[in-house]
């Protein structure tokens, strides 16, 4: 079974985010990484590809930061890597990315598509439906659980008071959310055999694309940092002096008394 996951690329959620004169994150020096959420969609297709067999093939859109996230999840086990970068992109929307990944996800042959529900640098959560409807594919999202048997998928969706449980035919596009799975870590190995596995590069051009013909829909005008809290208060005093002071300071201060 031949299984694509779509990657996307983020900045550490632990790196000191630094935003730059106009608003944008600034990630020169930072070092980018798969997409938390992606991971599981990758842990995901490994263990479909232990079980039937096939190859494991990831896509992503990016530009040559990605390089490092790619090869990652080519030592997690992947098989196989298809990098989509063009300097001639500019901003990229989820309706260009959504364009963009159903060309070059096109170009492969697939069972099944996978992806994290959604990214953790913006929380869309649109991309991968969106590019389910532009190849004409079912879609499942924010998927728990997922079983193949054959040319069908039996899934399951958390869901207000329960469970949720869905059939597809796949071909399909699947999202998946944290927990669906344990992800495992590269192993020396894996690391060393992902120096040398295929990763072909491809311009827009290479897609049949005019960058010209792309534009963004929506753009993120900026980003604010949260304000800093302010500290907190120790309160003096014995138990019921302090008690005191507490309902005070929360009637006349905090004002939610």
């Amino acid at each position: 079974m031949n299984i694509v996951v779509l990657m996307k690329q983020t900045v550490d959620t632990e790196a000191k985010i630094v935003l730059n004169n106009q608003g944008k994150i600034d990630t020169n020096g930072v070092t980018l990484v798969i997409n938390p959420l992606d991971e599981y969609a990758i842990e995901e297709a490994l263990r479909i590809k232990e079980k039937f067999g096939g190859e494991v093939t990831i896509v992503t859109l990016g530009g040559d930061q990605a390089t490092a996230a790619i090869r990652s999840a080519l030592a997690m086990g992947a098989d196989k890597a298809l990098h989509i970068n063009d300097p001639a992109l500019g901003e990229v929307d989820e309706g260009m990315a959504a364009t963009i990944l159903a060309q070059a996800v096109k170009t492969l042959t697939y069972d099944i598509i996978l992806a994290g529900v959604m990214d953790t640098d913006n929380g869309s959560a649109q991309v991968a439906v969106r590019m389910a409807e532009k190849m004409e594919l079912p879609s499942l999202s924010s998927i728990t659980k997922l079983d193949i048997e054959e040319s069908l998928a039996t899934a399951k969706r958390v869901i207000d008071g329960g469970l949720a449980t869905l059939e597809v035919t796949l071909p399909a596009v699947i999202t998946v959310v944290q927990g669906i799975n344990e992800v495992r870590y590269p192993s020396v190995a894996g690391i060393m055999k992902a120096k040398k596995k295929p990763l072909t590069v491809l311009k827009l051009s290479d897609l049949g694309l005019d960058p010209s013909n792309l534009t963004a829909q929506a753009k993120v005008l900026k980003f604010t940092l949260p304000i800093p809290r302010q500290g907190g208060k120790k309160l003096p005093g014995e138990a019921a002096e302090a008690a005191s002071l507490l309902a005070r300071l929360l009637r006349e201060e905090a004002k939610v008394l």
